[in-house]
């Protein structure tokens, strides 16, 4: 099942190339749409009671250096993976339904770019996710450059997408350099290893913990990206095709905050611990700086990127909160962002196409006439500024009650973030739905091919706020074992109990109010 669903999408993209034109989209969308069958069928057999990994593929790959094709499922990952395959779908779907220039390669860099994205949250080898989380960078090249858009003030797309790709080449090459030092380092002289697992098992030495921390901290924040981390996002967001944008800011910044979960905090629980308040720090920059920028932009995709930059700083700040609740909030919503920021860039291209212009200050009257996209619209909205009743204020809760026990100084710089948010999240909405319609503007309702790709990723907004718990419970033991590498807590939310001498209440749900952080 693994196997299968991580080499799918490459297996359409490279089969569509000896197809028609006219039909290398469609192709590619039923790849995504076998993908995405793939992942529910994961979900559907995901047993959330079982301890490590399920699905696991464990083949000796390059025997001599200690590197294994390596993969597995958990609840790390599980849902990352449903929301790849998902939001791919859609974005592919919507590719598909406008012509593009030279389609054969353009699809072929989308199936590739998920391959390479599954790819990062299955790998259970240490080198093998360094390859993966590398590999990500070629499709998106040359998606960002030859299909980007140039700027009216002179900034073209492969200027935009070359500085993208140094930002993030640094950052993976550090982190290459940190794997190899692991690796050479825990084996002391012995067989050495890149197994994630067997390498947490006897973390290295805190003087080499914290070196090797920062190296990896240093691809991850720019990968997200983070305050300071972030100087290439916006010519690339900017320059970048909207149905990739959807793929790239809904899912690959993610991949960042996951490795936090997956690699640093098992690996390098010393230098965790020690560097908590920094990275916190820098997480609560993001917020507001993010959140900040988001208000002050007029182009409605810096609007978008920015309050991504904001929510992935909530994200970052739930899992340094080292408590196994901030985990439970950073992956819950890390899902709800992508399902959010996905259909806002459609949305966003939607408008763009009608209007002729991504400036908000001349759109406006677009709900005249397509009520329905303004209620889909709407939802969006709401979800983005965590209304009380969505998933992302349960995430959003998850989090801010995490800091409150960790870090309370930070709990309330957090907060101000939530407010500044339903501000740009309103203002994106009333600019473009409710203001004046400029003349030459049209309004007109959705078309059903679009409705296609953008209803389904709105529902799944509804269902997770109605079912939170869908990805809470089956989260929880993974979440709760990654930040037990840190602070010792028993690796189960039953053994925590248990460790109290409570007994478990028959109706909701139990934390014990955690030791206080270092």
């Amino acid at each position: 099942m693994t196997n299968s669903l991580l080499w799918t999408p490459l297996f359409f993209g490279l089969l569509g190339l000896f197809l028609p034109k006219r039909l290398s989209g469609w192709w590619a969308t039923l790849g995504t749409a076998v993908t995405l069958g793939l992942a529910i069928a994961a979900l559907a057999g995901f047993d959330s009671g079982a301890r490590g990994l399920q699905d696991t593929v464990d083949v000796a790959w390059i025997a001599g250096l200690g590197v294994d094709y390596s993969l597995g499922i958990d609840g790390l990952n599980i849902f990352l993976v449903l929301l790849t395959a998902l939001l791919w779908m859609g974005a592919t779907a919507f590719a598909a339904f406008r012509e593009q220039e030279r389609p054969h390669l353009f699809f072929l860099m989308m199936m590739l770019a998920e391959t390479a994205t599954l790819g990062a949250f299955l790998a259970q080898d240490l080198l093998l996710f360094v390859l993966f989380f590398d590999l990500m960078l070629v499709p998106f090249y040359f998606l960002f450059g030859a299909w980007g858009t140039d700027r009216a003030d002179g900034v073209t797309a492969s200027a935009a997408t070359l500085k993208m790709i140094v930002y993030t080449l640094v950052g993976s090459l550090l982190m290459l350099v940190a794997a190899i030092a692991t690796a050479v380092i825990a084996a002391d002289g012995g067989q050495i290893t890149f197994s994630i697992a067997e390498l947490s098992r006897d973390p290295l030495g805190e003087g080499s913990q914290r070196w090797i921390f920062w190296f990896f901290a240093a691809a991850f924040l720019v990968k997200m990206p983070a305050f300071l981390l972030h100087g290439w996002m916006p010519d690339a967001y900017r320059a970048a095709p909207l149905p990739v944008l959807a793929v790239f800011s809904g899912v690959l910044a993610k991949v960042g905050a996951y490795g936090f979960l997956r690699v640093v905090l098992p690996l390098f629980p010393d230098a965790t611990v020690e560097f908590q308040e920094v990275v916190l720090v820098i997480a609560l920059a993001s917020i507001l700086y993010g959140s900040v920028m988001a208000f002050t932009q007029t182009n409605v995709r810096l609007v978008a990127g920015y309050s991504s930059v904001a929510q992935l700083g909530f994200i970052t700040a739930g899992i340094f909160a080292l408590r196994a609740g901030g985990a439970d909030g950073a992956i819950l919503q890390m899902v709800n962002h992508g399902l959010v920021v996905a259909p806002l860039f459609i949305i966003v291209a939607i408008l763009a196409e009608r209007s002729g212009t991504e400036d908000l200050r001349e759109m406006g009257g677009m709900a005249m006439r397509a009520p329905v996209l303004a209620a889909l619209f709407l939802i969006v909205t709401l979800a983005t500024m965590a209304m009380p009743g969505s998933a992302n204020f349960i995430g959003e809760f998850y989090i801010l009650n995490s800091l409150f026990q960790s870090q309370i100084v930070f709990a309330f710089v957090a907060i101000a973030g939530v407010a500044m948010s339903a501000y740009y999240a309103l203002r994106l909405y009333q600019r473009t739905m409710h203001n004046r319609k400029p003349e030459g503007i049209e309004s007109r309702e959705i078309g059903l091919r679009d409705g296609l790709v953008l209803a389904p990723l709105v529902l799944c907004i509804v269902g997770l706020a109605l079912y939170p718990q869908l990805i809470l419970h089956r989260t929880d033991r993974s979440v709760t074992r990654a930040v037990a590498a840190v602070n010792g807590e028993p690796e189960s939310s039953t053994e925590r109990l248990a460790s109290t001498g409570l007994k478990r209440p028959h109706v909701g749900r139990f934390r014990p109010v955690d030791r206080p952080g270092p």
